[in-house]
């Protein structure tokens, strides 16, 4: 079973069944304590009529009344019969109701015992049966002892519990079809956010829509946010690729014509080498510029959390050995629990392209700080040198593809460079100033 509305439904159906099925037998079971508890109650009652009725007589033989406060002990055949036999069995009263029925007068409890018995002869209806012994005093003040009778028949009894049988489970299950219909209701309004996603990702895959559109519960929104944001990454990584080959192209077009117009101009073999050697140098600058912005993979919405602090500690080792002949001393200040959420490619080229100008430039201290802000959301590194820094007016320019602040210094100005784009793609910022250390100061939000 694929369906989840019919899963629902079968186990909510499969529950509710158990559950009711449960509830009516334990109603039943209740039910019939109380009117058996109810019946015996109303025996005890027609009882103690009975005794409060009778007396002994001037032959000290005991008599009741002709008729009865109870009406049923009147009638023939109304199913409630009383008598009364002494102590040798011998019945000396039975009431109008008991013609034509044979009570178990065999039952003798002692004095003062009420002892219930069920009469079932398969010939005539049961009877349930109280059986009381009492003792009366005649005029010589001798004791008389008398057993007390009284049975109601038990087919009306049984009726009733039938009868409310009946009524019960028809309500039951009246109530669980009932439930079930508002279950099948309940389901439908919780699961129409679902339906609703599926039926954007049909609209998205006949190409009527870019991204999930709609609000969705608090439950679901989270998956449509990630998946728009997927997508919209996923988009956005296609286009950076269009985008590099298209530049790559077009920035290749004018060392190509440079290098076209120099044969076709036959310039001696010596300046053509010269044109040749410079124009190549400037395509390998454009095709590295190119390549480190189309493999920039950006933030997407399943990046896991990366500690920084290895990262920098990775690439600050590197450098102390490519700059061990200027005894740089850096300084790491970055907590454990400082993340970076993105690409790992990503934040090794934003720190190695810092971390590299500051070591070129440095006299001989570097620093690197790190924390996260916006409630873990964005990383601030902040790399800062001892070096001469960056004029002022200098800024700007140094953001700029393949400019450098001194020319005399080997490189190809594309650090900065490729970092101002990397925090534009993060949606961050790439903001320069002076350090206290005496140089620049590079901080970077991603």
């Amino acid at each position: 079973m694929r369906s989840l509305r019919a899963r629902l439904l079968l186990v909510s159906a499969l529950v509710l069944a158990g559950f009711f099925a449960l509830t009516g037998v334990a109603l039943d079971q209740a039910f019939r304590r109380s009117a058996e508890s109810t019946l015996r109650d109303r025996l005890q009652g027609h009882l103690y009529a009975l005794l409060a009725a009778s007396d002994l007589n001037a032959n000290n033989r005991l008599e009741l009344p002709v008729e009865l406060p109870e009406p049923r002990f009147n009638l023939v055949g109304s199913g409630l019969v009383a008598e009364v036999s002494d102590a040798r069995g011998t019945t000396v009263w039975r009431s109008r109701s008991a013609l034509g029925v044979k009570l178990d007068d065999a039952v003798s409890p002692a004095l003062g015992e009420r002892v219930y018995t069920q009469d079932v002869n398969g010939q005539t209806p049961a009877r349930l049966m109280l059986s009381f012994t009492t003792r009366w005093e005649d005029s010589a003040r001798q004791p008389r002892l008398y057993v007390f009778h009284v049975a109601e028949r038990l087919d009306v009894h049984e009726a009733q519990l039938q009868q409310f049988r009946h009524s019960l489970f028809i309500w039951l299950a009246v109530a669980t079809l009932l439930l079930l219909a508002i279950q099948a209701l309940i389901l439908r309004w919780v699961m129409s956010p679902l339906r609703q996603l599926a039926q954007n990702l049909s609209e998205m895959e006949a190409g009527r829509a870019q991204t999930l559109h709609g609000r969705y519960p608090a439950e679901i929104q989270p998956l449509a946010d990630n998946f728009n944001t997927l997508l919209a990454s996923a988009r956005a990584y296609l286009q950076r690729y269009r985008d590099a080959l298209g530049n790559l192209a077009h920035s290749l077009k004018t060392p190509l014509a440079v290098l076209r117009s120099s044969v076709d101009a036959k310039v001696p073999a010596e300046e053509l080498r010269a044109a040749v050697q410079e124009q190549l140098q400037r395509m390998n600058e454009i095709v590295e510029y190119r390549l480190q912005r189309a493999a920039a993979a950006g933030r997407t919405a399943m990046d896991t959390p990366l500690p920084v602090a290895p990262a920098v500690q990775k690439i600050l080792g590197a450098l102390d050995k490519a700059y061990a002949g200027k005894s740089v001393r850096a300084e790491i200040d970055i907590a454990p629990e400082v993340v970076f959420r993105g690409d790992e490619g990503d934040l090794l080229e934003v720190v190695g392209n810092l971390a590299d100008n500051a070591y070129k430039w440095a006299r001989s201290r570097v620093q690197v700080q790190a924390h996260n802000g916006s409630a873990g959301r964005e990383l601030i590194l902040r790399v800062e040198d001892d070096g001469p820094g960056i004029p002022p007016d200098q800024v700007e320019r140094v953001r700029l593809r393949g400019v450098r602040a001194d020319a005399s210094t080997p490189g190809h100005g594309l650090g900065i460079a490729v970092v101002q784009e990397m925090a534009e793609l993060y949606g961050g910022e790439l903001v320069i100033s002076r350090s206290d250390l005496g140089g620049a100061a590079v901080e970077v939000r991603l």
